[in-house]
This record gives C-alpha cells, structure tokens and sequence, in this order.
C-alpha cells in the first residue's frame, strides 16, 4: 500500500510541470541562487565589480522570486521573464559579473525559456507517429477508389502529410 501514493505523485508532477514554463522558472531561480553563492565566497575568489553592498545581494534574491514566481504563478510569465531578464543583466556589474558568468547564463536562458513558453499546445509528437498516421489517413480513404492515390494526389508510395500532393518519395 505505501507504494500506491509513491506512484501517483509522478504523474501528477508531470501534469503540473506540463501546465507552465517550469523549466524556465527553475533555471532563473537557480542562477540567483548560484549568484547569491558567490557573493559569500571568500575573499580571495570574490573580484567585486560595480556597487558594493544591498545591490550585490538585491538582483540575485530578486531573481530567485522571479524564478519562483514563475512557477508558482505562469499567467503573469510575461512579466516575470522581462524583469528577470532585466535583472540578471544588472547582476554583470553589482555581483562579481554575474556569479562568474554561470548564474548570468543560467539566468538569461531562464528568463527567455519563460518567455517564449506558450501554454496550451498539443503535446509533441514523434516523427515516426506522424508519418504512420499519414499512410494511416492514405489507406483509409483510397481503400474505396480504385486509383490508389488519396485525395491530395499523392500516390501510394509518397509522403502524406506535409509534403502532400508534392510526389516526394518515401
């Protein structure tokens, strides 16, 4: 029985994490992290460019709400990926140049995969499972007229689907 709910929480995850721009969020939210690190590295490795102090520790938290904001909230990831955006760059000079470049990328990528994420979109299909519900669609209607050719005009040994009517082989 302990089993049970274990197996559950996986899908459920994946319903949640397919509902908004999660990786986008994670990676925004873990380059302020990283950045917040190096801001208490020691004084040996840390290189201290631009404004010292509440500047230094402001962008990197703000860029760890951000990322969770996206998250937790994807309706407004708009807003949040521009801001983040905005942020990260200001980490280049107040947060030794953005936590030695690693949070400065992971933010930037953060904030544009939350950017370009559009929700409700059909869930990805395969190459192969396009191609097999082409020849699928191919038979089903042509199977009735004696020609073999479907009403695109593409023959029995064409592509159907994208390229249909064009008389590319398969």
């Amino acid at each position: 029985m302990p089993d049970r709910p274990r197996r559950a929480l996986r899908p459920a995850f994946r319903g949640w994490r397919a509902r908004r721009p999660f990786w986008g969020g994670l990676l925004l939210a873990l380059g302020g992290g990283e950045i917040l690190l190096t801001e208490k590295a020691s004084l040996k490795v840390v290189m201290h460019i631009g404004m010292q102090g509440l500047a230094g520790y402001l962008l990197p938290t703000l860029m760890v709400l951000l990322g969770l904001l996206v998250l937790f909230n994807p309706s407004q990831r708009l807003f949040y990926s521009i801001t983040g955006i905005l942020v990260t760059l200001g980490t280049w000079l107040t947060s030794n140049l953005g936590g030695f470049f690693i949070g400065l990328v992971l933010g930037a990528v953060g904030s544009c995969l939350a950017f370009g994420w559009l929700p409700d979109q059909e869930p990805r299909v395969s190459r192969r499972r396009r191609r097999e519900q082409a020849r699928a669609a191919a038979r089903g209607p042509a199977e009735g007229v004696g020609s073999g050719a479907d009403a695109a005009g593409a023959g029995p040994g064409t592509k159907a689907g994208a390229g249909a009517g064009t008389g590319e082989p398969v």
